[in-house]
């Protein structure tokens, strides 16, 4: 493909960046990118997709916009209250740049659907406020062979990494679901809207660097972030041979 004179203007920066280059954003033009969830995470990720000329984002979540997501889900505006939000986000995507391709799913992951959903797509973001959701993308995303950025954030703190083929899992880390109840989310506990900023477009930049093949993803490594401290930490991690979905001793398939 050919960029046009208009394409050429817009992408300019990344044009005269040496790690991408005109070569590099046909690369992202012709690229499949899915969204798991339209709130704190997904609104900054998808806006810096969009604008970076993903060719195709799809964008999945069943939830309405309420006043309450406004704080910090900035896709969304006031007068969305009530609407789809992957309709809202739809719009606000391709008013920033109309050529990008938008699918919208309303609708919510499940073990019958999350195959079909995942297909077409070359990169998965989790950025679900949900542990039934976070493990079914990452149980899927491993036996398929499927890569993926998982992010979340609570409080003040957030964290991220990247799932590729062969790299540590999020059950390496976290083997089952925690109890009901035991760990608060955001409604129990509060959350710092640019926390969720600042989580959503590192995942955004993992999903460009995994469509461009350039730099060092966060693979086997946990990315923590606290914003009273104003501190990021890398933590090495390995893959677990124990992992009950990609370990030696796996017990699911």
């Amino acid at each position: 493909m050919h960029l046009s004179d208009k394409q050429i203007e817009r992408y300019q920066h990344h044009i005269t960046l040496k790690d991408i280059g005109g070569e590099g954003q046909k690369r992202l033009l012709d690229s499949k990118i899915l969204i798991v969830g339209a709130g704190g995470l997904g609104s900054p990720a998808a806006f810096y997709l969009a604008a970076a000329g993903i060719g195709t984002i799809g964008i999945i979540d069943d939830d309405r916009v309420e006043l309450s997501n406004l704080q910090r889900q900035i896709l969304h505006s006031t007068k969305d209250i009530g609407k789809v939000k992957v309709d809202s986000a739809k719009e606000k995507m391709q008013a920033l740049n109309p050529e990008v391709r938008v699918n919208a799913h309303a609708m919510r992951l499940y073990q019958d659907n999350i195959n079909s959903v995942i297909a077409d797509y070359d990169f998965i973001l989790d950025a679900s406020d949900n542990f039934p959701t976070k493990y079914l993308i990452n149980d899927v995303c491993v036996v398929k062979g499927r890569a993926f950025s998982h992010g979340g954030v609570v409080g003040l703190k957030g964290q991220a990494f990247t799932y590729v083929p062969q790299s540590m899992c999020y059950r390496c880390i976290f083997p089952e679901p925690p109890p009901s109840g035991i760990i608060l989310d955001c409604r129990g506990v509060g959350i710092l809207g640019a926390v969720a900023g600042i989580i959503g477009t590192i995942q955004a930049t993992e999903a460009i660097k995994f469509i461009l093949k350039r730099g060092s993803l966060l693979t086997d490594q946990m990315l923590t972030f606290d914003a009273l401290a104003m501190e990021f930490r890398k933590i090495k991690l390995n893959k677990s041979n124990q992992c009950p979905l990609c370990g030696h001793r796996r017990m699911m398939t």
